[in-house]
């Protein structure tokens, strides 16, 4: 596939790049090699989809390189991103714990690299490694708790606020007390992130430019006073907003 990274050919690499994996990374080797045995590898380009919404299969997939999106989609088209996973997640572990059909499509960001195991191997894997198990329960944990989050915002936050969470989210910090989102996100994903109007986004934003509070640059959004943005979102969450 023209453009698309290439799988380890070596059976010796293919298991140090599952050890890689924070859930495999404790495993004992005998156990890893089994994993790697019945891997399958795939190489994907960008945009490429990885699973569909309503797709019976219940492979658990390892992203061991690039990066892949997690789409909720309506019957008439509306997206909702949930989730953008790089090297180190996993995905599709839903699937496998109750036999359910996809619930999400899939599709690859940007070159990526993927190991799938069936979704027997990986229960029995689990079930039988007590530290890839309590890998699994604290992620499972951490994702509950980041829905109840959003929602959590979504019942009590304006639009602004929805998306001044969202920006502090993804940004990182940066020497002098400001915060950096590179590449800057779409006005459009940042919609689809949080299921609001594209129009509303565009129109908060420049708010928030007007304020002194962002700057779009060419490469990067800057956050210049991120701490008065925690500040106002804190102060929402106690109901003085």
């Amino acid at each position: 596939m023209s453009g698309a990274l290439q799988a380890p050919a070596d059976p010796q690499q293919r298991v140090e790049a599952l050890r890689r994996q924070p859930l495999l990374a404790g495993l004992p080797e005998p156990a890893l090699c089994r994993v790697a045995e019945q891997a399958r590898w795939r190489a994907l380009a960008p945009g490429e989809l990885v699973v569909d919404t309503g797709d019976a299969s219940a492979e658990v997939y390892f992203v061991t390189a690039g990066a892949v999106r997690v789409v909720l989609r309506s019957a008439g088209g509306q997206e909702l991103i949930l989730n953008d996973l790089g090297a180190g997640a996993l995905f599709g572990e839903l699937a496998a714990i109750d036999g359910i059909s996809r619930s999400a499509s899939v599709t690859a960001l940007s070159r990526a690299q993927l190991c799938s195991v069936r979704g027997p191997v990986f229960l029995d894997l689990v079930l039988h490694n007590p530290t890839a198990g309590l890998h699994l329960l604290r992620l499972l944990a951490a994702r509950v708790r980041a829905k109840d989050q959003l929602r959590l915002e979504a019942a009590a936050f304006s639009a602004r606020q929805r998306i001044v969470a969202e920006l502090l989210r993804l940004s990182a910090a940066r020497p002098g007390g400001e915060a950096r989102i590179s590449p800057p996100p779409p006005q459009h994903e940042l919609a689809a992130r949080l299921s609001l109007r594209r129009e509303t986004v565009s129109r908060e934003v420049a708010k928030l430019a007007r304020e002194g509070l962002l700057t779009v640059q060419r490469g990067a959004l800057v956050l210049h006073r991120p701490e008065a943005l925690r500040a106002e979102l804190e102060q929402a969450t106690r109901g003085g907003a």
